[in-house]
């Protein structure tokens, strides 16, 4: 199908300050942030060819802070399942592992400082989501050695992009004149085979002694309570991790693909892939999903149209739910790391287009024939019976359906005091209670409720102004909504 590529590729690495390599270190220090996996990694896949050229072992560092925005039981386990998996497969490689998790906030200040002390150089996960970028400009400022951070968010590398993109229309028809030279080169499977022969790292005593190394147990969340993390928000949905998110890949492909495009709307079926907080916690890679599509349409690269049409079926040459699907994993998504690898302030109400901003400022203070509180939307408390099951689904199960996230922000945008307000209420709930919340593309669903990524529509209206509406009778008319609206009762 694609070529593996032998070594990862220059457009991919960032050197994050002027350190240098430390001939006389211990190891190679890969601290895993974003790409919480050891399979299609290329972030791990260059610790490796760093540790071999240097002739060291290989150190890997995942920490699981506790006060990170919206920490929760729910997005702690779904972080811990991820930890006990990565356990397991550096053990069998037979690299050294060394997962820390938080019990008490501010307890792991300096542990990478102290771990750089020893090591040859550092490599990190490049991401533009949430607080990682922050994080890692502080480290390389603390840093008295190289730090690289690696992009392996996803098909497209994020500095392949010049600019930001106002429409997913724009992007595709960057895509589809650019995406084809790096897919010519894709993560491995599985680099840790490049760790056989390495010596295994010892951890500097000093270290274990101050931050002991999390337990077996601690990882299967057997300390969740005791930690100083929202309780009130529990775990939802499966469990988290390659593992689980690996075969999810797998039987979407084989079982779940085909009646995509006709099923993936219709809030009765689970007819979407589940994908999307395996992708957001990094225990999937979007080039793993791709090439179990790409294989099982038995495509190669010569089956692309050669001309960038920006139409969202042909280019790729697969079939047409294949081709819906990938437009959903690589369009959609990757737009979304285009916003945030571009625009410091994606996530604020001023990022949205001009032409969303006049609108929604003109229509600020038009009446509102219903208005509620923050408080009464997160407790489902409105007249809209679609709506609250909407919202329901999102506390109980930390999911939205997808047709139903578009319906869910717009009534947010009218039942709201003002527009900056539904933006604050949106962001707010998606990030405490959706498992994906916090990530690009999330936040690209929740802004597309207020115009980024569209155009005016008319008849200009209340609240709304020309930002496209949408209500709950119209949605009942257009998907059959009775056994959702059952399953989410009160």
């Amino acid at each position: 199908m694609t070529q593996i590529c032998a070594k990862v590729p220059g457009t991919r690495i960032r050197r994050c300050n002027d350190r240098p390599v430390r001939a006389g270190g211990a190891f190679v220090l890969y601290w895993m942030t974003a790409n919480r996996r050891t399979r299609f990694n290329f972030a791990l896949q260059r610790s490796l060819e760093l540790a071999r050229e240097l002739g060291k072992p290989l150190l890997v560092l995942e920490a699981l802070r506790c006060d990170y925005p919206y920490a929760s039981e729910r997005l702690h386990a779904s972080v811990l399942d991820g930890m006990a998996d990565q356990r397991e497969a550096f053990e069998r490689a037979g690299v050294a592992y060394y997962p820390f998790v938080e019990g008490h906030q501010g307890e792991g200040k300096g542990l990478l400082e102290a771990l750089g002390r020893s090591a040859n150089c550092v490599v990190t996960d490049d991401s533009p989501a949430f607080f990682l970028p922050r994080m890692i400009e502080a480290a390389a400022r603390k840093l008295d050695v190289a730090l690289e951070a690696v992009d392996s968010v996803g098909l497209l590398p994020l500095r392949a992009t010049p600019d930001v993109f106002p429409t997913a229309y724009a992007f595709r028809r960057f895509l589809q004149r650019s995406l084809l030279e790096h897919l010519g080169a894709l993560p491995e499977k599985e680099p840790l085979r490049r760790a056989r022969g390495l010596p295994r790292a010892t951890l500097p005593v000093e270290v274990l002694e101050r931050w002991p190394a999390a337990t077996e147990g601690a990882l299967a969340g057997d300390g969740l309570a005791s930690l100083p993390i929202a309780h009130g928000v529990g775990r939802a949905g499966p469990p988290g991790g390659q593992n689980e998110g690996s075969g999810r890949v797998r039987r979407f492909v084989a079982e779940g693909l085909g009646p995509y495009p006709e099923d993936r709307n219709k809030p009765e079926l689970e007819a979407t892939s589940g994908l999307s907080p395996y992708l957001h916690f990094g225990h999937v890679s979007a080039h793993e999903v791709f090439q179990a599509v790409a294989e099982s349409e038995d495509w190669s690269p010569e089956h692309t149209a050669r001309r960038a049409s920006g139409s969202r079926e042909g280019w790729w040459g697969m079939g047409p739910a294949a081709e819906a699907f990938l437009d959903q994993l690589v369009t959609w998504r990757e737009l979304g790391h285009n916003a945030a690898a571009h625009m410091p302030a994606y996530a604020t109400f001023g990022s949205l287009p001009e032409w969303a901003l006049r609108t929604l400022h003109k229509h600020a203070s038009d009446p509102r024939p219903h208005r509620y509180s923050p408080q009464a939307l997160e407790a489902a408390r409105t007249h809209d019976p679609l709506w609250n099951a909407a919202q329901r689904q999102l506390v109980r199960e930390g999911r939205l359906h997808n047709y139903l996230r578009m319906l869910w922000g717009k009534k947010i945008l009218e039942w709201s005091s003002s527009p900056k307000e539904a933006l604050d209420v949106m962001l707010r709930l998606n990030d405490t209670y959706a498992l994906d919340g916090r990530d690009p593309n999330s936040v690209s669903g929740v802004f597309w409720c207020l115009g980024r990524y569209d155009r005016p529509w008319g008849p200009e209206r209340s609240i709304f102004g020309t930002v496209r509406y949408m209500s709950s009778e119209n949605t009942a008319r257009k998907v059959r909504v009775g056994d959702y609206l059952r399953r989410y009762a009160e």
